[in-house]
């Protein structure tokens, strides 16, 4: 896949500002109508009315919004919850379909659909829109991000502002949708007004802040460089012989010996090293990366701030093409032995966490099922295609604790310096 071109990069951050400040706007508009921040409901709402406006209470106040004695709440912290999760539930929802990989739950032969089928299917489903039905066929397949049991997703927004998201959505090129970047250019467009808002304020970055202000997204060629002489140096350290590294006439030559399709190391540099008796040879500029497994299957790779999973997926299209070659494995048994065994991710920032694993699902779902050199793997052209992937290696570092202090000690199950410790932290 391609990086997303400039000029489309350019139109996708003016789509996503967009689309933050009319999600916001229907959000307050929706929150409002049903008096979320009020002390009391309003008399006139229904019992449904009613139960939904006290599961957003008190998911706002798991989110962090504040209740004043008098039983007003904030609801800052809520609007920006449901304004990005039903942006993104369309957004994410486009993502799958633009790929083919939205699929219609047939219990025996799941088949992709789109869109405007899903337009169709909606009555009879009893979703309110096909935007609705798309994301309840996208929650079974990644029910770690689409949580539909939210009730951010009881909430309807007002006609004017979801039909505006509709069309931001919508009128997004099809390049946008395949693009190997795009997913990471989202997150820090849909971040960027917050990002300049905390940087105007000069106030002291706290918890709420800090998502915004360190998102730094990572051009293409940086994950390349960084890969190539890191797990590249240690591949092409194994794979060429030592007659390569003695007779090689330039470090082209030992970059297309160490090559394998999908994984070109254009940026793995080489050096030319004098033994004690002055013959020279060739080794990889950052060395051979001796103290790393031997097997690929014991390497465990970890990217502690890894965003919406750029390094990841990087590593991914680099590790499974060296596991079919090494260990004879099909494309299918690759894929899972990678993100199994190999990929490892952290991040202080929820949504990220869920944009990584969207990312890698997309991308293994994706994954070219080609034979390997050495002819081994499955033969033939064309995508895997969807089917349960194994429990990706991906976790939220930065939630905190949202248990009362004596809960949380009874995990110390009764051992003394265990409880101390929980009781101290």
């Amino acid at each position: 896949m391609q990086p997303l071109e400039k000029t489309l990069r350019s139109r996708l951050e003016k789509t996503v500002k967009e689309a933050r400040d009319v999600a916001e706007s229907a959000a307050l508009a929706a929150l409002n109508q049903l008096g979320v921040g009020q002390a009391k409901p309003d008399g006139h709402f229904s019992e449904e009315e009613k139960a939904l406006r006290r599961r957003l209470r008190v998911h706002g106040r798991q989110l962090g919004d504040r209740r004043d004695p008098k039983g007003e709440q904030e609801i800052s912290r809520l609007i920006e919850e449901v304004a990005y999760e039903h942006w993104h539930r369309m957004l994410f929802a486009r993502f799958l379909a633009e790929n083919n990989l939205l699929m219609y739950p047939d219990p025996d032969d799941p088949v992709a659909i789109t869109l405007e089928e899903c337009e169709d299917l909606a009555a009879d489903e009893g979703a309110a829109n096909g935007w609705e039905l798309a994301a309840r066929y996208a929650a079974r397949m990644l029910p770690q991000i689409f949580r539909l049991d939210s009730p951010v997703f009881q909430l309807t927004l007002p006609p004017e502002h979801q039909q505006k998201l509709e069309h931001l959505v919508t009128d997004l090129p099809l390049e946008v949708f395949t693009a190997s970047d795009s997913l990471g250019w989202v997150y820090q467009f849909w971040q960027a007004k917050k990002k300049d808002e905390v940087n105007k304020s000069e106030v002291k970055i706290g918890a709420r802040e800090l998502p915004a202000v360190t998102q730094l997204f990572t051009e293409p060629y940086m994950v390349s460089f960084l890969l190539d002489n890191a797990l590249g140096a240690w591949w092409a350290a194994r794979r060429l012989t030592e007659a390569d590294l003695k007779n090689a006439s330039s470090e082209e030559e030992l970059r297309n010996k160490a090559s394998l399709p999908g994984v070109p190391l254009e940026y793995l540099r080489f050096v030319q090293i004098e033994d004690d008796a002055g013959d020279t040879q060739w080794q990889p500029a950052a060395g051979a990366f001796d103290a790393w497994p031997e097997q690929l299957g014991d390497l465990k790779t970890l990217d502690p701030c890894c965003g919406s999973g750029h390094f990841l997926v990087a590593a991914f299209l680099m590790l499974v093409p060296m596991r079919m070659e090494l260990e004879g494995l099909s494309a299918h048994e690759a894929v899972d032995a990678v993100l199994r065994e190999n990929l490892h991710g952290l991040e202080i920032d929820q949504r990220c966490v869920e944009l990584a694993a969207f990312a890698l699902a997309l991308t293994a779902w994706k994954y070219p099922n080609l034979p390997s050199p050495s002819g081994r793997g499955v033969g033939g052209e064309g995508a895997i295609g969807y089917r349960p992937l194994p429990e990706l290696n991906l976790a939220c570092s930065g939630l905190s604790v949202s248990v009362a202090k004596e809960e949380w000690k009874q995990l110390g199950l009764g051992k003394k310096n265990l409880t101390i410790a929980l009781d101290w932290m």
